[in-house]
């Protein structure tokens, strides 16, 4: 399992992007400061570290310097309200491997760090995912269920990722709003049902077993 840190002094931003992560499958730390953050990337325990650039003590941009100074060569993607060309620029010259404005949408954050872990130390290309008869290929975007591939929306692929990566696991509307929707999403939405509805019709109604009054969870094969 891939150790994300994520370097972050907005509460409700890192809690949003751990929960995210954890969900993925991804094991998450967070750190809300440049130096507890700096410290433990010194660790090299980490396989990518998400990077804020207006932290209370240090400037971010200090921080990646000095990981880059000791030889770290953790991948790094800024994430930061800072969104102008100067500001991107000077993050990935100064080392950043990816740069990010927020607000954002976390699939594409996600999408990125995957980007970045799809194959291993061991070389094995891990973006491919497969429950049963349904597989997921995370690099090209793709869904097949018995071989024949699926069109799936953005929203809706990223909704089928969520539950393939926790297989068995009942997941509640709270948590797929967050993870696929945001974390300033309407948490009164209904949005959630009707997107299961819509994976129930592409993949197979099956699959998806709705856990009254708590969320869903996806199912092996029949």
């Amino acid at each position: 399992m891939s150790r994300i840190l994520i370097i972050e002094d907005e509460l409700r931003i890192s809690s949003f992007v751990a929960k995210g992560l954890k969900a993925a499958g991804l094991a998450p730390v967070v750190a809300d400061t440049g130096h507890e953050g700096g410290e433990l990337a010194l660790t090299g325990a980490f396989e990518l570290i998400i990077l804020d650039l207006g932290l209370p003590d240090e400037d971010g941009f200090s921080v990646l310097k000095r990981l880059r100074d000791e030889d770290v060569t953790t991948p790094v993607i800024i994430l930061t309200a800072r969104g102008g060309v100067e500001d991107t620029v000077a993050g990935l010259r100064g080392g950043a491997d990816d740069y990010m404005a927020k607000p954002f949408h976390f699939d594409e954050l996600l999408a990125r760090v995957r980007l970045r872990l799809r194959t291993g130390d061991n070389g094995v290309d891990t973006s491919v995912v497969r429950h049963g008869s349904l597989e997921m290929d995370f690099l090209h975007r793709r869904a097949r269920v018995h071989g024949r591939e699926v069109d799936l929306s953005a929203r809706e692929f990223s909704l089928a990722e969520a539950f393939i990566r926790n297989p068995g696991q009942v997941l509640s509307r709270e948590q797929l709003l967050s993870r696929v929707w945001g974390y300033d999403f309407d948490p009164g939405s209904n949005v959630v049902d009707v997107y299961v509805r819509y994976l129930r019709n592409k993949l197979g109604g099956e699959r998806f077993e709705t856990v009254r009054g708590v969320g869903y969870r996806l199912l092996p094969d029949a």
